[in-house]
């Protein structure tokens, strides 16, 4: 194979001025002189047969071609860099692993949890990051990810781990102002809104055969953490899967004033790409996933019924057969 490319230090050069936007300041930082930059940039555009950038009013100015050109070899750099530093960690060994989360599971169930990932598996290492905007997999360096719903994200390996008991909670201040002896009594409460799931409220009303509650009344918030703060505070009542507030209780800073059982079709989910089926990391991670889940599961004798779900060991490829053909993405909690 012929490569037509510019060399490595001539395209670490080109990322440097088109980010300073100044000779000086990208010879000062590669410890080059300003002349010898300038040379490497026109000796680059030469070769490519394009101008790269161009001086206005004595500014130096990215052409058009200069700023698709700099997207590109940006993250091509920031790819080798991390290829490099991967390799030089772990000596070819386990790996880096980026993992996405919704803030709220990160914070409350998964984080706890990590140092006994660690210590069973000290070559993998665990770059977590969070994600309350859609994303997919194609268009971002992530290996795996954390999804809330109904195992609804197309084109991925989707396995269900936890979260399908919810359960209304407040603060104990806020219940000693309000009666709430019952659902029925909810008309006389505020209701905190996930506004990513506007019909949570309308569907637990409805198991228990409550009426007259407009259960799309109430404060909207984005994240489910925002939600459990809400409530900490006094502004309301809020539903959410029981795993997500059990220490805040337990702590004295939420109570939950009705014990209804409430199993939800959504759960926390662990998904990959197809791809990604047998890379030993993932491997790794969703055995250890799936067992702390399992762990983590109530039993008939504890405060809730165990669900009867399909057998989490067993992935599942989600195609468009079974849902309507879209973007591989999700929103994140």
């Amino acid at each position: 194979m012929s490569w037509q490319l510019p060399s490595l230090a001539a395209l670490r050069t080109f990322e440097a001025a088109a980010r300073h936007l100044s000779f000086t300041k990208a010879a000062r930082e590669l410890h080059l002189t300003q002349s010898a930059i300038s040379r490497q940039i026109r000796v680059m555009e030469d070769s490519l047969g394009l101008k790269l950038f161009e001086r206005v009013k004595q500014r130096l100015l990215l052409t058009e071609a200069g700023r698709s050109y700099v997207r590109d070899v940006r993250t091509a750099l920031d790819q080798m860099q991390a290829a490099t530093l991967n390799l030089l960690a772990h000596q070819g060994r386990g790996g880096i692993l980026n993992f996405a989360t919704p803030p709220a599971f990160g914070m409350k169930w998964l984080i706890p949890r990590l140092g006994a990932f660690s210590s069973a598996h000290p070559d993998v290492l665990l770059n977590l990051v969070t994600r309350a905007q859609p994303f997919d997999f194609e268009s971002e360096r992530l290996d795996a990810a954390i999804h809330y719903g109904e195992d609804d994200w197309p084109g991925v390996i989707s396995h269900r781990l936890i979260g399908e008991e919810i359960v209304l909670f407040c603060a104990p201040a806020y219940l000693e102002r309000r009666r709430l002896r019952g659902p029925g009594d909810l008309e006389q409460h505020v209701l905190l809104q996930h506004a990513r799931r506007p019909n949570a409220w309308r569907e637990w009303l409805d198991a228990q055969q409550v009426h007259g509650v407009n259960a799309s009344a109430g404060p909207r918030f984005e994240h489910m953490y925002m939600i459990m703060q809400a409530a900490a505070a006094g502004l309301g009542v809020a539903l959410l899967p029981r795993l997500l507030v059990d220490d805040d209780v337990v702590a004295g800073r939420l109570v939950i004033p009705l014990e209804v059982r409430f199993m939800s079709r959504e759960a926390y989910c662990l998904v990959y790409p197809e791809a990604k089926r047998n890379d030993p990391k993932i491997n790794v991670l969703r055995s250890w996933l799936l067992q702390e889940a399992e762990s983590a599961r109530p039993t008939a004798a504890g405060s809730t019924v165990r669900p009867s779900i399909p057998n989490i060991s067993e992935g599942r490829r989600l195609t468009a057969g079974r849902r309507p053909q879209r973007t591989p993405r999700a929103q994140r909690c």
